[in-house]
């Protein structure tokens, strides 16, 4: 559901993109999994005709009306990740992210790293990344990340708390954090990471995990926070999100840590599902490459 692709042939009376650029054959697009309450990549059946609905294949048949592709001169590697940036923006501008804010992201994975992107540009102070491996949080750096704490080698939740706070001013605590890791367990401590009256948004979480255990006494209320929780994101924050991909001021190339061959697939989803390593490299963002053999 993450796809850039080339234009092989256009339906009858298709002549723009989403937003009234001309297309024809041969203009790289991106597009939005979301149409219509379905979703590329994930809802639709391969057994049923055009069967082609996801990206990990040769070719992908956009068919819904409604759906949201724009021609794009992003390289492929950058244009690859506007779907995980369009949820950044829309984690970002729900978050309210303002001009001297200190914020903390939670989790260095594509997603993460793109909200530290979104929170830069939107004017925050300080950017803190708390994750690892320390791959990731090198990238954090050349992505702006001001502080980074690695959860390997700091494995102290109060530890990490208070490095966190250290780094804010007069030691109160972040205006904003972001959970991105979707990692139960920072939940609870990203709340302690937040000022009072500050803000958390929760976006790691796109699948169920279970349960945590809360006290909204102590976690919520007697800090007086505003929560928010972001789902996806929508064709708004695709059509923001793109030209800042396009203009590529930040080493956005370098996230994409691998391509692979769609006869590898299964080995890139088990190194992201395990130690985050792909061979003797980090992994981050792991793409598929339908032409490579």
């Amino acid at each position: 559901h993450e796809n850039v692709g080339i234009i092989d042939a256009v339906g009858k009376n298709v002549e723009t993109d989403y937003v009234g650029n001309p297309i024809q054959e041969g203009d790289r697009v991106i597009l939005a999994p979301r149409a219509n309450e379905r979703v590329y990549g994930f809802q639709i059946d391969p057994d049923e005709a055009p069967h082609f609905g996801g990206g990990f294949a040769d070719y992908i048949y956009l068919t819904y009306s409604g759906t949201c592709f724009i021609k794009t001169s992003a390289p492929i590697n950058v244009a690859v990740l506007t779907e995980p940036f369009a949820i950044a923006v829309h984690a970002t501008m729900r978050a309210k992210v303002k001009i001297g804010d200190t914020v903390v992201i939670q989790g260095s994975g594509a997603i993460g790293l793109l909200t530290l992107v979104c929170a830069k540009i939107s004017g925050a102070a300080k950017l803190i990344m708390v994750g690892g491996p320390s791959g990731r949080l090198t990238l954090a750096k050349q992505l702006g990340a001001d502080v980074t704490i690695n959860i390997e080698e700091v494995t102290s939740i109060e530890e990490r708390t208070q490095l966190v706070k250290n780094h804010t001013p007069q030691n109160e605590g972040a205006d904003i954090v972001f959970e991105c890791a979707g990692f139960l367990p920072a939940i609870a401590e990203g709340l302690g990471y937040v000022k009072y009256s500050g803000t958390f948004c929760e976006v790691g979480h796109f699948v169920d995990v279970g349960s945590f255990e809360l006290n909204p006494n102590q976690m919520l209320m007697r800090k007086n926070l505003r929560l928010e929780a972001v789902w996806s994101s929508r064709h708004e924050h695709f059509v923001r999100g793109l030209p800042i991909l396009e203009k590529n001021e930040f080493p956005f190339a370098d996230m994409v840590s691998h391509i692979l061959p769609l006869s590898r697939v299964q080995e890139g989803f088990e190194a992201l599902d395990g130690g985050y390593r792909l061979g003797n490299e980090t992994a981050i963002k792991i793409a598929v490459n339908a032409q490579a053999e």
